[in-house]
């Protein structure tokens, strides 16, 4: 059967069985339910709803430049030598951050979190940083004191002797470095050369200026990857000792993204050395000290993240798992998206169109949803369960006046396969996920997910 872990099992014929294709429930509905219906009215009307309530606020900002193409992405983004071009970008994201903030009352509400993404939000140049957050800082109420969480993603390569230096003096606490493996091969192969030493020598910078929590990513299934060199990878990064770890499934769609294209079908790993790699880094990590927050995310106990997980206060939304979920999220930049109580919003994935609308001084919106009723309760059992694993039904009685039971009774069928298969224990009161079950959540959710079906063509597999 396995080796029990930290409440973690790995069942092989079990992961065999579901591992299918399926979203990872950053939200529900998932983006592919947006629409280009959802209207600037609807924006607005948004908006409203989110200032009467007076929500605290998280942020994030897309820096879509990349100056390496790494061949493994899926992101939005450009890949330019031209640093120069970070300017105009950030011209018209500062009028963005500008009519988001007087949409959403941006300096009357406390704004707790702040992240930068991407592409490499390192591109862009010290001074520019500075100076988008001195936009950010004019616009919206962040806090002065270090205790808000202002989080960045890192490419060890784009990051010169001060940027870190920098990056802490404008108030930055939290930092995630983009590894995804260790071993040169490999890294060449995908086009993402960065020794360890030098990954090392940030994660030792950081910790010396103060960051409070260091993210580390990783990536499984990459070519040339064996169990052996991610052994070795696994070993160095645990030795590095981060706060919080992704292992990433890599989903190798070359139809649908194109530099996937530069990597050989012939050099990535058999999808059995796939889950034995999965296994490996599962079973290494858990006894290395780390918990299994779920969904490729691991965390040190006294990590945020585990703590909030312990006291059921662990959220989910775009930027993955977060202690902040009772935020309203403000996504700003080229193909953001922000999430009120009840709507959810994506900005113009093409550059042109997004320049275009903010030129004209209109919100760059694409696309979005409006939660329905029963979108809402869905949400509610869905999320509940990606963070913790367990699901009071007296409590679902409470908050929306229905019986669990009666309500998802089509569901009952596959529950009950679920529960004679060991995944779920389902009883009058609570539907809790055995630990064989844990790794195989996004299966579970998706029992509970009615946009899903006619979707999961578009998803990657589960493992």
């Amino acid at each position: 059967m396995g080796t029990e872990r930290n409440n973690l099992l790995w069942n092989e014929a079990l992961i065999q069985r579901y591992d299918l294709a399926g979203p990872r429930y950053t939200s529900y509905p998932t983006a592919l339910s947006f629409t280009e219906d959802f209207t600037v009215n609807d924006l607005q009307a948004a908006a409203t709803e989110s200032r009467q309530s007076d929500r605290p606020l998280s942020l994030y900002i897309h820096i879509p430049f990349c100056a390496h193409l790494c061949y493994y992405c899926a992101c939005n983004k450009i890949v330019t030598k031209k640093r120069e071009k970070a300017g105009p970008y950030l011209e018209r994201l500062y009028r963005e951050i500008e009519m988001k903030a007087e949409l959403f009352g941006g300096k009357e509400r406390q704004s707790l979190q702040l992240h930068w993404g991407g592409g490499t939000p390192t591109f862009i140049s010290h001074d520019e940083m500075r100076e988008l957050m001195g936009v950010l800082r004019q616009n919206f109420n962040l806090a002065e004191d270090d205790s808000g969480d202002h989080s960045i993603e890192i490419d060890p390569r784009e990051c010169g002797p001060d940027t870190l230096a920098v990056l802490r003096e404008i108030g930055f606490n939290r930092i995630s470095l983009g590894v995804q493996d260790f071993n040169p091969k490999v890294q060449k192969a995908v086009n993402r050369v960065q020794p360890y030493e030098m990954v090392a020598n940030r994660l030792e910078e950081a910790r010396n200026l103060g960051f409070r929590s260091i993210n580390m990513d990783l990536i499984y299934g990459l070519p040339h990857q064996t169990r052996e060199t991610f052994r070795e990878t696994l070993d160095q990064v645990i030795a590095l000792l981060p706060d919080r770890l992704s292992v990433f499934n890599y989903a190798h769609l070359p139809d649908r993204f194109m530099p996937q294209q530069r990597i050989r079908d012939e050099d990535l790993p058999s999808p059995a050395e796939k889950l034995d790699i999965l296994q490996d880094a599962i079973n290494r990590l858990l006894e290395a000290g780390y918990v299994y927050i779920g969904m490729d995310h691991f965390a040190r106990p006294d990590d945020s993240l585990a703590i909030a997980q312990r006291n059921g206060e662990l959220h989910r939304n775009f930027q993955g798992y977060t202690t902040h979920g009772h935020c309203d999220l403000i996504g700003m930049g080229v193909s953001a998206i922000g999430q009120t109580e009840k709507a959810y919003v994506q900005n113009h994935h093409d550059q042109a169109a997004w320049e275009l609308e903010v030129d004209f001084h209109r919100h760059p919106l694409k696309k979005g949803y409006t939660m329905t009723p029963e979108d809402e309760l869905r949400r509610w059992v869905i999320m509940g369960l990606i963070c913790h694993f367990s699901l009071d039904k007296n409590l679902f009685r409470e908050t929306w006046g229905e019986s669990f039971d009666a309500y998802f009774a089509d569901c009952r069928e596959n529950l009950n396969t679920m529960e004679a298969d060991g995944l779920l224990q389902d009883t009058p009161e609570r539907l809790e996920v055995r630990p064989p079950g844990r790794i195989l959540i996004r299966a579970i959710c998706q029992l509970f997910d009615a946009h899903q079906q006619a979707q999961s063509q578009r998803f990657s597999k589960i493992i």
